[in-house]
This record gives structure tokens, C-alpha cells and sequence, in this order.
């Protein structure tokens, strides 16, 4: 069980890097979403009986001029906020009176006008979508921020060296080729060609190039990879042999050249040289894995204007082979409104990147032992704690976007089943029947249970397997 082991010897030698950092993460989260709904119910003229950031007995708490109770409670894996009129948090079942037990008595006029449950289709709508809404509008404030703060990195889509046999080779991809176009999806950076790819498995794919002057169209399939962090958690990716910008090979690393073995440096500096602005392959030593040998035979294309150290024993890069032909990897600081466009067309990546992947995993091209539960989601806000805070802010912006997306999905007890709800509700002109939507809402809890339990067991086999 090395990752089951792997992660308890992590989580309890720095007990407060990974669980400091999820419950730190996960309650940000939780309230922003819980404030979507209430600062428009506010807005609405809803009376808040309560706002909780956890479920369970109230830990602390205090109750505000407008007799809303604020409050933390016992179990940190979640919030709500009750709205007058409900009966319970998920605003399932409904209520006209006021009080419980002997002292219940019905609404009156004025109090009813407080309640959830009264107001217009729309309201409820608004009010409802506003906590999905706000968690994709703070995940575009927080890359916005990073955007013109501290910068987007940016890596030109293009690719500086092909590996020899991947599916690139097979599709005709060619050092220098630069990517414009997957799937009819405009392309700005490497990093949008890597998270297409990985998405995509070894589904054929479709990619617009431009090589030079001219236009290539070609059609790839990703090779599937089956990889594992360190913890043990697997997932599956696809791979499609391109080499981005920036990438320079020591070559100490290489020992074949065009067919020709090399015995030491020297030899192969005197061989790269003399085939500079030619296409070939080198063969390096990139150490032990699968993944590693998939890359050790390369196909490139150097260029002599970019190797000019290679000749000058005291230059920096004497001993590295430059392959790429566009500028290395750039942090780049936007304006606000260009850093604003730029967090809005990741976010909708990321978003539609979301959905691709989770559709595979119902159409079976996916395995669902990839859905990670709490464990594996509190191992990741861990590591990106110890990698350090951009990362954990930019990991707090992925987590916001996947939890405005998730609480979209039409199951009842999401925020997406009541606005199913309501939709046919303003389609009808009058709202389902009670029976059908405790029905409903039964389902819908029972098949979140058990994604919620199919998820951790998947985290919990695959840690102790």
C-alpha cells in the first residue's frame, strides 16, 4: 500500500499544509456560493432564517440586526442558507406556518411576503442560479487578478520536436508546425493544445496547422496514457508526441544522431553542427518508465541562428542543443480588461474541458475510477499549498468553476434540478405536483449519495490497492 502510505506519512507530518489548505479552500468556496443565493434573496425580499458554512451542530455563530443566525457548524463539508419559509436548507419542502409544535401558528400577510416559496418563478430562478453564477464570477475575478498581478504564462502553440512513432509522427506533424485550430476550437497557447489532447484520450482527433506560409490539415489519435501520481491515484490522459517551445536537450543525454551512434560530447556537438537546419531524429537517454522511453527517440529540426553557443566553448549554452524556433515559455502581465477576456476564455475551457471528460466517463471511454472523492481533492489543495500560493489560488479558481458547474447538473437537490424545476414550472404556468417533487427529490438525493460514496471508495481502493 505505498500510496495509501505515501499520503498518511504526508497528511501527518504536515497536518496543517493539506488539511489547513482544503477546509481553508473548501470553506472560501462554500461561502462565496451560500452568499450568491443569499445576497440576491436579500435582493428579492427573502427573509434568511440562518447562513452556515458546515452541516451539523452549530459550533459558533451570531444572529445580525435582520435576525439571520451566521454560523459555523460541526461538520466543514459544506454551508447553506435557509430562506424563510423552508423547511429544510435544501428548500425541498415548504411551509406557511410560523413556529414549531403548539406555538405554530399560520403566516400572516406581510410575514408570507417574506417567504422563498412566494415569490415569481423568475425570483427563484435568479435566486437559485446566483450561487453556481457567483462561483464562476470568482473564479474569473481570481484569474483576472492573476492575470495582471502576477502574469499568464503563455508557451506559443507550436511544436519544437516530434516524438519519433507517437501519433504526431503517424498524422504527419512536423518540427515548427504551429497549431491553430482542434476540433474547430481556436488555439492561442501550448497549454490549450496539452488540455484538448489529455481530454481527448485516443478519440481521432482533428487539427489545424500552419506550417510556414501554408495551411496542413491532419487528423491525429492520441495515444491513451494510463498514468499515476504520487499518491496512487490514476487517470488517464492522451498523448500526442509534440515537444513544446522552450525545450532545450543536453547533450550530454544524446547518443544516437541520424542513425549514428556518439561516444561523448564532443562527437555529437561535431555532428549536430554539421546537419543544423535539417530535419532528423536523436535518440537520448531520458532515464527509466514507460512514459520516458515513449520520448526518447525524437524527431527535430534545429536551427543554426539559434545554436551559435554551440560553437563557443565559453558561451552558457555550449553543451545545449536548442530545438525550438519560438521564444521559451513567457509570463505574460495583461491589462484588466485584456486580463479579464483572457480569465473568461479559460474559464470556458476549463468548463467545456469539464463536461468532455465527464461525458466519457458515462459513455464508457472514460473509466470512473477517475472521479476522485474528498481524499483525493484534499491531497490535491495539499500539493498545490506546498507548490505555493499561485498555485493554491489558481487550484481555489478550478475548484469554484468545477462547483458551479457540478451544482448546474439538472438532479434534484442541486441548484440545477430546482431551476429544472422552475423552467417547467414557467413553461406550465403552474409548479409540478408536491408528490412529484418529493419524489424527485429523493432520487436526486439518493443518486448524490452514492456518487458521494462511489467516489471516496474509488480514492480509498485505489490508496489501500
Amino acid at each position: 500500500m505505498p500510496g495509501f502510505q505515501d499520503l498518511l506519512h504526508l497528511v501527518t507530518t504536515n497536518m496543517w499544509v493539506y488539511g489547513g489548505s482544503f477546509l481553508l479552500v473548501l470553506s472560501i468556496l462554500v461561502f462565496v456560493h451560500e452568499m450568491g443565493h443569499y445576497l440576491v434573496a436579500r435582493w428579492c425580499g427573502v427573509r434568511i432564517d440562518s447562513f452556515s458554512i458546515g452541516f451539523g451542530r452549530e459550533i459558533w455563530g451570531f444572529t445580525d440586526r435582520h435576525g439571520t443566525r451566521w454560523k459555523f457548524s460541526l461538520i466543514p463539508l459544506g454551508g447553506y442558507v435557509k430562506m424563510f419559509g423552508d423547511v429544510d436548507p435544501a428548500s425541498a419542502k415548504q411551509s406557511e406556518t410560523v413556529g414549531a409544535g403548539d406555538a405554530a401558528r399560520p403566516m400572516t400577510a406581510e410575514e408570507r411576503k417574506g417567504a422563498f416559496f412566494a415569490k415569481n418563478v423568475w425570483q427563484r430562478m435568479a435566486i437559485v442560479f446566483a450561487g453556481p453564477g457567483i462561483n464562476y464570477l470568482f473564479a474569473i475575478l481570481i484569474l483576472t487578478g492573476l492575470y495582471v498581478f502576477y502574469g499568464q504564462p503563455v508557451t506559443p502553440p507550436q511544436a519544437s520536436a516530434i516524438v519519433a512513432g507517437s501519433a504526431a509522427e503517424k498524422a504527419g506533424f512536423q518540427p515548427h508546425d504551429v497549431i491553430t485550430e482542434i476540433e474547430g476550437r481556436s488555439i492561442a497557447r501550448f497549454e490549450d493544445v496539452r488540455r484538448e489532447v489529455a481530454v481527448k484520450l485516443d478519440t481521432p482527433t482533428v487539427f489545424q496547422i500552419k506550417r510556414g506560409d501554408q495551411a496542413v490539415t491532419l487528423t491525429a489519435e492520441p495515444l491513451r496514457l494510463e498514468s499515476e501520481d504520487e499518491h496512487g491515484f490514476k487517470q488517464s490522459r492522451g498523448f500526442l508526441g509534440i515537444v513544446s517551445p522552450g525545450n532545450a536537450i543536453d547533450i550530454k543525454h544524446i547518443k544516437v544522431i541520424d542513425g549514428v551512434a556518439v561516444k561523448d560530447a564532443d562527437q555529437a556537438r561535431e555532428l549536430l553542427l554539421s546537419r543544423m537546419d535539417q530535419t532528423f531524429v536523436v535518440e537520448l537517454d531520458r532515464g527509466e518508465g514507460a512514459e520516458a522511453e515513449a520520448q526518447n527517440r525524437i524527431l527535430i529540426h534545429p536551427l543554426a541562428a539559434n545554436n551559435a553557443d554551440m560553437k563557443d566553448s565559453v558561451a552558457p549554452n555550449f553543451n545545449a542543443l536548442v530545438i525550438s524556433e519560438s521564444q521559451e515559455e513567457a509570463v505574460i502581465k495583461h491589462g484588466p480588461i485584456d486580463g479579464l477576456g483572457q480569465a473568461i476564455r479559460e474559464t470556458w475551457n476549463i468548463t467545456v474541458s469539464t463536461l468532455e471528460a465527464i461525458g466519457q466517463m458515462f459513455n464508457g471511454t472514460r473509466s470512473a475510477q477517475e472521479l476522485g472523492g474528498i481524499i483525493r481533492i484534499g491531497a490535491i489543495a495539499g500539493d498545490m499549498a506546498q507548490a505555493g500560493v499561485i498555485a493554491l489560488i489558481t487550484f481555489t479558481a478550478l475548484l469554484s468553476i468545477n462547483l458551479g458547474l457540478i451544482n448546474l447538473f439538472p438532479v434534484p437537490m442541486l441548484d440545477g434540478g430546482h431551476l429544472l424545476f422552475y423552467v417547467i414550472e414557467a413553461i406550465r404556468r403552474k409548479p409540478l405536483s408536491e408528490q412529484i417533487q418529493e419524489y424527485a427529490f429523493r432520487l436526486g438525493l439518493a443518486i448524490l449519495v452514492g456518487i458521494m460514496v462511489f467516489a471516496n471508495l474509488n480514492d480509498i481502493m485505489q490508496l489501500i490497492l
